[in-house]
This record gives structure tokens, sequence and C-alpha cells, in this order.
């Protein structure tokens, strides 16, 4: 039999404490996506579906910047943080491994949006990104980067395991404000990415929306991780391993993950999904969820850069004998 997700009642965790939950995708956000998937043509694929799939596995070259798992912190900045991530991976992969640099959350999270930590879309992150955003690492993990997130690491929901962070809302991990969009890099920002508007990752292409699951899958084959939304339930409260389904449990709002890749476990279907809730969490960084039934809307909408994107950074797009000085 396939494995299942460990989780416990009505969205109460271990300590019994209720689960204090930052929905990241707005409620107009997440009926968007619904309306989309009743009008998108869905599992029109023009490959055949294999059981398995993983980006990293698929293009090694960029497993650094797709294997990389982020921490939101306490800010509701979901739609930003998978936005970056995924843009990162589809930057690298169109490159062919020759760009490997992580597109900053700070700027994407916080110059798409007036209070970015106040909840987002999945789709104004990727039209921010297409007119430029700047690189930028993890908290106090990614020196050198123009623009780093500015806030500490927390642990969001779950058993504690090994996880040295704090819980939100406590001493270290306080409830996090919007700053101000960032106009320069960090003090710390070291050549060549310490100038703001040179630093900036732009392309040129469509945003890509596309929903049902064949479609989805075909999608990541092609050009790399997507991002989507779900609905957060209850029992979601403390996943910590296994295939994920919804049973029980009121919604507790919207959030935005990333879509590295698919699988099939013991005949059962489901995708593999990097979370912002720090590498401690889940399956370390990841969850599984199943795939096929539109779990919780997360096979409504997905969106991306198109495969076909033309990257460019500061305006310039990279030469094949200029690449080299951009990998990281």
């Amino acid at each position: 039999m396939a494995k299942v997700a460990m989780v416990c009642s009505a969205a109460v965790l271990a300590s019994g404490t209720p689960m204090k939950f930052i929905p990241g995708v707005t409620p107009e956000a997440m009926a968007k996506r619904k309306e989309f998937a009743k009008i998108a043509p869905k599992d029109l694929t023009s490959i055949e579906i294999p059981d398995d799939f993983d980006s990293e596995t698929n293009w090694p070259e960029c497993g650094h910047v797709i294997g990389d798992i982020r921490d939101q912190s306490n800010c509701g900045c979901c739609w930003a943080f998978a936005a970056a991530s995924a843009a990162s991976d589809r930057l690298c992969i169109s490159s062919k491994g020759s760009v490997v640099v992580p597109i900053s959350a700070n700027d994407v999270c916080f110059c798409a949006s007036e209070d970015g930590c106040g909840g987002g879309d999945i789709v104004s992150p990727w039209e921010h990104i297409k007119n430029g955003a700047v690189t930028g690492g993890q908290y106090d993990v990614d020196p050198g980067f123009c623009s780093a997130w500015p806030f500490g690491h927390c642990h969001h929901h779950g058993p504690q395991r090994d996880d040295p962070y704090p819980d939100e809302g406590q001493p270290g991990c306080p409830s996090r404000s919007s700053p101000s969009c960032p106009r320069k890099c960090d003090s710390k920002a070291k050549a060549p990415h310490n100038e703001f508007s040179a630093d900036k990752w732009s392309f040129e292409g469509e945003i890509v929306q596309v929903s049902g699951a064949n479609s989805i899958a075909e999608e990541i084959m092609k050009g790399g991780p997507v991002e989507t939304a779900f609905s957060v339930y209850g029992d979601f409260a403390n996943y910590a391993g296994g295939i994920y389904e919804h049973s029980s449990g009121e919604m507790l709002g919207g959030h935005a993950v990333r879509i590295v890749g698919f699988g099939t476990e013991d005949g059962k279907k489901y995708w593999k999904v990097a979370n912002s809730w720090n590498p401690y969490w889940g399956e370390k960084g990841y969850f599984r969820i199943v795939r096929g039934t539109n779990n919780c809307g997360i096979e409504d909408m997905v969106t991306a850069s198109s495969g076909s994107a033309k990257w460019s950074q500061g305006g310039v797009t990279p030469t094949n004998s200029s690449m080299s000085s951009i990998v990281v």
C-alpha cells in the first residue's frame, strides 16, 4: 500500500495549540484559479507522460537551484517565494546550466506588491520577474547576491523534530510587516551582483497558465518547475511525510508552492512539491500530494515563464562566451 501522510485532526498541533496559518494566496486569487480551471483546455498533451519525473535529476546541472528549499519566515509571501524559486529554475534550465543564481524573493515580494506579507496571487510575481528582478538568496545563507531575504528562519507547523528554528509567533520569529521595495543591493553584495539595475534578470515571452494534471506534467517536463497554489485544510497541519490527500479539517486559506516533479508509489500518483517552510519541514522541505484528482485545487492553474522564454540580465542577453562568468 502507498504511504499516507501523517497528520493530526482539526488543525491541532501536537501541543494542542490551534494552527495559526498565514494565508499567502488571497481568496480572490484562489477564486480566479478556480474559474480559470473551468474554461482552460486540459490534458491536451503532445507527449506521453511517464510514471515518474524529477526536475532535479532531469537537469542535474541545475540541481543546486532546483533543490534549494527557502524559508519565507513569518510572512505571507509564499506567492513570491514559489515564483522566485521556479524562475531561478527555469532561468538555469533555459541557459543549459550556465546561469545558476537565485532570483530574489525580497525583490519579488516587496516590489510586485505594496504588502507582500499580506498575501498575493500567482500571476503578478511572474509579471514582475518578466520586467526584471535582481538576485538574492536566503537570510544569512547566500552572501554576495544583490538582495537577500531580510527575515530570519522559523519552524512552520508540524512536528518540531530536528528543526532548530523557533515557532511562528515566538521570540525569534515575530509576525512580519512588509518593508519597502528594495532599490539598491545589500552592503554584503559582491560583484557582479552589487549594482541593482545591472543585476536584474528579465525574460521575453509569455507567462504560461496551465490547468489539468497531464498538461501540468507536460509543462514541467518541457521547461522545469512551476508555481501553483492549493487550499490548506486542518489535516495538513501536522504533515510529516508520505502522500497527502485531504480528508478532514476546516479550510484555512490558500498557499503557493512549487511543483518540481511527479511520481507513482504503489500505484498511487503524486506530485512532488517544494514548500518554503525550511528544509527541516515535511520530507526535507518537500511534500507529496495525490495527483490527478485536483486535490485541494492544486491542479486548477499553474504559472511559469514559457519554456521558450529568452532571458537577459540588465537588458543584455548573455552569449555562450559570457555565460561562464555568471555561474555561481
